[in-house]
C-alpha cells in the first residue's frame, strides 16, 4: 500500500505541515557548483575544443570537430519525413494552436504626443538572437522544442539556436521533426553545463545568444544561474508540480491519473488534492492504489508520491482557494462546477485548468498556451513562459522646444536637490530667457 501524506487544513499545525511539504531546496551543493564553474571557464577560454572535449566525456559523443556536432536543418527536415504520419499530424497541430495563443501575446510599439508637441512611447524590439536548451538524457521532449522555439519565432527573433544533448550519439527523431515544425536556425548536438557556457559566451562555431530557455537538469540549471547577467535566461525551474482541487463530483480515476502526470516526470515531481469531501479522498486514495500497477513509470510515481505527494482535506472552497494560493502552484486543476468563478479568486498559479474536461496533460502539449512555468512557489511573482520574454522594451522621449521649458525647470530643481549640477545645467542650458 502506498504511504500518501493526508493533511487536514483544520489541524493546529496544519500550515507547518503544509510548508515543509512544499520545501525544496534547489540550490546545486558545492560539488555540483564547482564542476559547473570549471567547464563555463573552460568554454569561455578555449571554446570549440572545450566543449567537443566535454561532450565526448560526458555524452560519450564520437565527435571530433564541431562540424560533427552540428546537426544540419537538411537533417531535421528528413525527421520530419520520416517519422509515423500521425505523430507528424500531432506535431504540427500542436504546433499550430501554439503559434495562435502566442499571436495574441505579440505586444507593439506605441507612443502619445502631448499638448506642447512632446512625444513619449514605447519602442518594442525582438531580441536578435536566442539559445534553446533541449533536454535529452532520461526522456525527449519534442513539446518543449515547440513551447520554447515558437514564442521566440512570432517574437520574430532572428535567429535560434538549438541545442540538445545526443548521449552515446542517439538522436531522437521526434525532437528533430519539432524542430523543424518549429522554425529552428540552427541545431547543435551538445548537452549539459557546456553546451550553456556555449550559447553565453560564444564559442568559434556556436554563436553567443542574447538569453538562454529551456530546462535541463542541475548541471544545466546551475550553469544558467550562474551565467545570467552576461546574458538572459527564462528561470530555474525546480520539479514539475500539479494541484488540483476537487468537489468531488469528478471520477476518481480521472483525478488520480491526473495527479499520475506529473508524479512520472520524476522522482521529485509534486502532486497534491484538496478536497472538502473526505470520502472522496479515500476513493481517489483507492483509485491510486488501483491503477497505480498499470503505469509504466510506477516506480518513479511510487517515489514522488510517496515524498512529496499530499491529499488534503479543507472545511470548503474558500479554504481550498486560501491553500491553493498559498502554495502557487505550477498547475492547478479547478476540477468544480464553476471554475471560472474559482478562477477569480486565484492570485498565484502557473496555469489554470478549468473543469471536469481540462487535464493537465492537454496544456503540456497542444492546448496552446505555453507549458513552461514558474515552479517553488514563484508563481507569486512570474508568468509562463511568452513572446513578451523574446521582445525587449525601449522607452521613447522626443522634446519639443516648449516642453524643454516645462520640463527643464522641473529637473533642474530635483537635481540640484541632488546636488547633481551638471544634470541641472543640462536642462537648463535649453531654458529659454524670460
Amino acid at each position: 500500500m502506498i504511504d500518501i501524506k493526508q493533511l487536514d487544513a483544520a489541524a493546529a499545525d496544519f500550515w507547518p505541515q503544509l510548508e515543509k511539504l512544499l520545501d525544496w531546496e534547489g540550490v546545486s551543493d558545492e560539488a555540483v557548483t564547482n564542476i559547473v564553474r570549471e567547464i563555463l571557464a573552460a568554454v569561455k577560454t578555449h571554446g570549440d575544443a572545450a566543449v567537443i572535449e566535454y561532450s565526448q566525456r560526458f555524452d560519450r559523443v564520437k565527435a571530433k570537430t564541431m562540424a560533427d556536432l552540428e546537426i544540419s536543418l537538411e537533417r531535421a527536415k528528413a525527421a520530419l519525413e520520416s517519422i509515423p504520419h500521425a505523430q507528424r499530424e500531432a506535431l504540427e497541430a500542436a504546433a499550430e494552436r501554439v503559434r495562435i495563443y502566442h499571436e495574441h501575446q505579440k505586444q507593439d510599439s506605441w507612443s502619445y504626443t502631448e499638448d506642447d508637441g512632446t512625444i513619449l512611447g514605447q519602442q518594442v524590439m525582438p531580441l536578435d538572437r536566442a539559445g534553446l536548451y533541449v533536454p535529452g538524457g532520461k526522456a525527449a521532449y519534442p513539446s518543449s522544442v515547440l513551447m520554447n522555439a515558437i514564442p521566440a519565432k512570432v517574437a520574430g527573433v532572428q535567429e535560434l539556436i538549438m541545442v540538445v544533448p545526443t548521449p552515446d550519439d542517439e538522436v531522437n527523431e521526434l525532437v528533430l521533426a519539432a524542430a523543424a515544425v518549429a522554425g529552428v536556425d540552427r541545431i547543435f548536438a551538445v548537452g549539459g553545463a557546456q553546451a550553456v557556457a556555449a550559447l553565453a559566451y560564444g564559442t568559434e562555431t556556436i554563436p553567443q545568444v542574447d538569453k538562454i530557455v529551456g530546462p535541463g537538469n542541475i548541471f544545466v540549471a546551475t550553469a544558467k544561474g550562474m551565467v545570467f547577467g552576461t546574458v538572459g535566461i527564462d528561470m530555474i525551474a525546480g520539479p514539475s508540480e500539479i494541484l488540483v482541487i476537487c468537489d468531488g463530483k469528478t471520477d476518481p480515476d480521472w483525478i488520480a491519473m491526473d495527479l499520475f502526470s506529473q508524479a512520472e516526470h520524476d522522482e521529485d515531481a509534486q502532486s497534491i488534492l484538496i478536497s472538502p469531501d473526505a470520502q472522496f479522498l479515500e476513493q481517489v486514495k483507492a483509485s491510486i492504489e488501483r491503477l497505480l500497477p498499470t503505469m509504466e513509470r510506477k516506480d518513479i510515481i511510487t517515489t514522488s508520491l510517496t515524498s512529496r505527494a499530499a491529499l488534503i482535506h479543507v472545511e470548503n472552497m474558500d479554504t481550498a482557494i486560501d491553500v491553493a494560493n498559498f502554495i502557487a502552484a505550477e498547475h492547478l486543476e479547478l476540477s468544480v462546477d464553476d471554475p471560472m468563478a474559482m478562477a477569480k479568486k486565484i492570485r498565484h498559479a502557473g496555469a489554470i485548468f478549468l473543469g471536469r474536461y481540462t487535464p493537465e496533460a492537454l496544456g503540456d502539449y497542444c492546448a496552446g498556451p505555453n507549458h513552461v512555468l514558474p515552479t517553488s512557489r514563484t508563481a507569486r511573482f512570474s508568468s509562463p513562459l511568452g513572446v513578451y520574454d523574446f521582445q525587449k522594451r525601449s522607452s521613447l522621449i522626443q522634446v519639443s522646444e516648449s516642453g524643454a521649458q516645462s520640463l527643464g525647470k522641473i529637473a533642474s530643481v530635483l537635481a540640484r536637490g541632488e546636488s547633481l549640477t551638471a544634470h541641472a545645467r543640462s536642462a537648463e542650458y535649453r531654458l529659454k530667457d524670460d
